[in-house]
């Protein structure tokens, strides 16, 4: 039977969750950034009327302001916007447990079994969206297709509060012609390398041959040709499934750039004592530490190592991230955003981490203290609250914009 995929996308979410803690803001152009009070502050959000000015996000508040001198900013109300992505599960819930977040404000949803209830994917779609607006307050744009990547593109096909079917009759037409970029997990690198190659839209990449596109990108093209070529199949899991986390990373944005060795060490201190303590209430530990870099002018720097023994010590992520930092970073350039990722998870009862036999007993010792120390710093945080032990050498809460954590599957 074919599979009936659908994929709800959120219209500006967290603008439109700001709209409906202040109705007022639906008046004129508005943006969510991370700091209001500061001109290099970035967009993290817009809505539409601000759009239509040429806001855009991840810009500075100045040049938004440029832009749209009336712009109206509002701090984002992160608790909210996690309540809000719970109450549109909820409503997908009540047509299929086939629900797949895919990010705080998307999800997939697999109606091919519930379709004798409710009608066809594309009925569904369209009760949706009207329950959303009159339950939630929200709209949303959803894409109707026979897998998730054309039900992705569907969503982005036309906004806001629109329904978009790409049916396998219809494909070869509406979606072929699209341009590459727009196709999932096809970025501006991967696009700029197709586009130099004569591969244009979506259609050019599935009339590739599987060796040419193999050739380029390794198995991240095999499976972009598939997708092309409306050959992808992955399932949409159960909402209650059981998910696999491969990393856990924590970013932050800064109000004032940080320049010199020391305040970079005070950014890394916060991030690896945050994914740290996540860690090690996960019961796992990693064997890759990543680090992202991105300057006030936006250019994006990423580094990783791969450690001899894995870990979940808040001291080891530092001193690694901090020398991955001093290899691959000039310390006088200043830094807008600083990122710490574990990944290549395991679960630490697997790890066994064994002692090196070049490691003195001294070593060995402090390594042990390490871990004593963590786990009572837990301890006293899971009691008494997070703020309840803070590291001396951490950011100030004032010094932040904006705050990520992310477990990615």
């Amino acid at each position: 039977m074919e599979r009936t995929i659908l994929h709800c996308d959120c219209n500006s979410f967290y603008a439109s969750v700001e709209t409906q803690l202040d109705p007022t803001l639906a008046d004129g152009p508005s943006a969510v950034c991370g700091d209001p009070e500061s001109r290099h502050g970035i967009i993290l959000a817009k809505n539409e009327k601000a759009k239509a000015f040429g806001v855009q996000t991840a810009e500075t508040i100045w040049q938004a302001k440029r832009k749209c001198p009336d712009l109206r900013l509002v701090a984002p109300h992160r608790e909210e916007y996690v309540k809000y992505s719970r109450r549109c599960n909820e409503l997908y819930l009540q047509y299929t447990d086939l629900v797949d977040p895919f990010g705080i404000d998307e999800s997939f949803l697999d109606v091919t079994g519930s379709m004798h209830l409710f009608g066809t994917g594309e009925q569904i779609a369209d009760e949706l969206r009207r329950r959303m607006r009159e339950e939630v307050g929200l709209t949303i744009s959803v894409g109707v297709s026979f897998n998730r990547a054309f039900a992705k593109l569907g969503s982005d096909y036309k906004k806001p509060d629109a329904t978009t079917v790409f049916s396998r009759e219809n494909f070869r037409e509406r979606v072929w012609p699209l341009p590459v970029n727009t196709l999932l997990y096809v970025g501006k690198r991967a696009a700029a390398r197709l586009d130099g190659l004569g591969v244009h839209t979506i259609g050019d990449l599935a009339a590739c041959e599987p060796a040419f596109v193999h050739g380029i990108f390794g198995k991240q093209g095999d499976m972009l040709l598939r997708y092309a070529r409306g050959e992808d199949d992955e399932p949409v899991r159960s909402f209650y499934a059981e998910r696999e986390v491969k990393s856990v990373g924590n970013g932050m944005t800064f109000a004032h750039n940080l320049l010199g060795e020391e305040e970079c060490r005070m950014g890394l201190t916060a991030l690896c004592d945050n994914v740290g303590r996540r860690l090690r209430a996960r019961g796992m530990v990693c064997q890759t530490v990543q680090i992202g870099i991105r300057d006030p002018e936006f250019h994006n720097r990423s580094r990783q190592v791969t450690l001899e023994q894995p870990t979940n010590s808040t001291r080891v992520l530092f001193e690694t991230s901090l020398a991955l930092l001093r290899a691959h970073w000039q310390m006088d350039k200043p830094v807008r955003l600083l990122s710490v990722t574990a990944a290549n998870l395991l679960p630490e009862s697997q790890s066994c981490e064994q002692l090196s036999l070049f490691d003195s007993p001294q070593q060995t010792q402090t390594r042990q203290k390490q871990q004593k120390l963590d786990k009572t710093v837990d301890a006293l945080r899971q009691k008494f609250g997070n703020r309840s032990v803070m590291f001396a050498n951490s950011v100030r809460k004032s010094e932040k914009t904006e705050h990520k954590e992310e477990n990615k599957p």
